[in-house]
């Protein structure tokens, strides 16, 4: 279990990307939105592509699945964005989550959470802070800022390559 990891578990919001289950503080959740109109940006990566209104302020929208190497199913009756508020380098975050569907906020105890295993996974060990169990159900508990923060330096790297190309 990682530092960032209280000794008492986690309140988590639980969503579904495509058959896996991931677990999302729930304290860092402001919102549930049905999907919403996408403002695409020219030239960003697959990870942020597009910006959304949410009351009123620009809000970038994160797709999880990229970082996770999953496949983008069109949006169904099930889509939702997520609308999370992130501690980045002491600096408020807001960011919507794109989820292929949203399931409930429940208790992950510490004692069901491990560490990640190094092989055998099929997803970033990074990107990953634990795995814990809901029932007899394995759940995902990512690590959202070395997510944001490794999908921020590469459209960063991307960038400034395309910018010398030219």
């Amino acid at each position: 279990m990682s530092d960032q990891q209280t000794p008492t578990g986690m309140n988590a919001l639980t969503i579904r990307l495509q058959d896996e289950m991931f677990a999302l503080e729930a304290t860092h959740v402001r919102e549930i939105l049905d999907p919403v109109p996408i403002t695409r940006v020219p030239n960003a990566g697959d990870f942020v592509g597009g910006l959304i209104n949410v009351r009123g302020s620009v809000v970038p929208l994160a797709d999880l699945r990229v970082s996770f190497g999953m496949e983008r199913p069109p949006a169904d009756a099930d889509t939702r964005i997520v609308v999370m508020e992130i501690d980045l380098d002491g600096e408020p975050l807001v960011t919507g989550i794109l989820a292929d569907k949203v399931y409930d906020v429940t208790d992950i105890t510490a004692a069901s959470i491990e560490d990640a295993p190094k092989v055998g996974m099929r997803w970033p060990a990074e990107f990953v802070r634990g795995i814990g169990r809901r029932g007899e159900d394995f759940v995902i508990i990512p690590d959202m800022n070395r997510i944001i923060r490794a999908e921020g330096e590469r459209s960063s790297s991307l960038t400034s390559t395309e910018r010398t190309d030219r």
